[in-house]
């Protein structure tokens, strides 16, 4: 009998993929003493993949299986990031069986508790240590970082991204045409944002480096474990940390994202990875370069997130859309050279601004 139709599994919209899988469970589970009946889904993301659970038998740990239909996931990456984690000490999962021709691939298992589950917007002091262990984990992947290793973070790649934004959450989302002077002010402000975070320094970049892909395990003591990680590039710098405290899911205030920042920046000052411009002295000029990154990737998501819901059905991410439009308003009212995007998003969302700049230098 297929797992598929068993009490306990996962179902399957394609039978043919559920006799795959069956037949390379049949192979896997005595391998590893796993137990076949005990299948849960653990997660799905905002691609094709999902993951599932399954437990070992009498003293053997659970598993993770990725379930990635080739037609639509490329698990290469994965696999080649994964290598590169472990190489810098990180604790992320291990591959431990891959059927790449179907898609299936066994994986160590971190658990289910990920950081955000730990995090309560109303407790800052709460939340703190937490992110002072994420930058245990961001700190050695970067100063393990190596140029041609990974794909690089590219103008191509930063233009491709930007042009999310109103490609589906202007035009279809907010159903907004633009005039033409309207788009000669995204593709000038997306020239500045290229032209800024191109000059960063390149390191190893996650590329969603957040709570919600950080796990806390169940040792006290082990560093986070990181997920989620397949679209990892050689890029700037200033890209994870700006993940790590202008989170997609939850908004902290400034207090708490300068805390950690300053942290960060004291330890990467220290291991070298500030020896740029007058980074090493000067906080607030690494933290300018912080927020155009912060910039280019907050436009970059709410395009992706009116995308995810639009074209794929996945209703809940629209659902945080106000967030990402007050870290684009708030980052464009500090910046003179940003004042055309602010009017530009307020004429788009119908509201008005009180204009002021507090880092209106170049």
């Amino acid at each position: 009998m297929s797992l598929a139709s068993s009490p306990s599994s996962v179902s399957w919209a394609d039978p043919a993929r559920a006799s795959l899988f069956d037949a390379w469970m049949a192979s896997v589970a005595p391998r590893h003493g796993l137990q076949p009946d005990t299948l849960q889904i653990a997660s799905a993301d905002a691609s094709f993949r999902r993951y599932l659970r399954i437990q070992g038998a009498a003293g053997q740990p659970s598993r993770i299986i990725m379930d990635a239909p080739p037609e639509k996931e490329n698990c290469h990456p994965f696999v080649h990031v994964a290598r590169l984690m472990e190489e810098a000490g990180l604790h992320a999962p291990r591959v431990l069986e891959w059927d790449e021709t179907n898609g299936f691939m066994l994986l160590t298992d971190l658990g289910d508790a990920t950081m955000m589950s730990a995090l309560d917007p109303e407790q800052p002091e709460v939340a703190q240590p937490h992110y002072l262990r994420a930058l245990d984990v961001l700190l050695p992947w970067q100063l393990a970082s190596r140029p041609e290793v990974l794909p690089p973070y590219d103008e191509a790649l930063l233009r491709r991204e930007l042009q999310l934004f109103p490609e589906w959450y202007v035009a279809q989302h907010r159903q907004h045409q633009l005039t033409p002077e309207q788009h000669q002010v995204l593709q000038s402000t997306f020239d500045l944002i290229v032209q800024r975070n191109l000059a960063a320094p390149q390191v190893y970049v996650h590329r969603d480096f957040m709570p919600r892909n950080l796990m806390l395990g169940d040792a006290p003591g082990k560093p986070l474990g990181v997920l989620d990680f397949q679209d990892a590039v050689y890029g700037p710098i200033t890209y994870d940390i700006a993940s790590l405290m202008r989170d997609a899911f939850i908004s902290w205030d400034e207090d708490l994202v300068l805390d950690v920042t300053i942290r960060y920046w004291e330890r990467a000052r220290k291991a070298g990875l500030m020896d740029f411009e007058d980074w090493h002295a000067d906080f607030g000029a690494f933290y300018r370069a912080v927020e155009w990154m912060a910039l280019q990737r907050h436009l970059k998501v709410a395009g992706i997130f009116a995308r995810l819901t639009l074209r794929d059905g996945k209703e809940k991410y629209l659902a945080d859309a106000p967030r990402f439009i007050h870290y684009i308003r708030s980052t464009a009212r500090r910046y003179r050279e940003l004042a055309p995007l602010l009017k530009l998003v307020d004429d788009i969302e119908g509201t008005q601004d009180v204009t002021g700049y507090a880092f209106g230098r170049v």
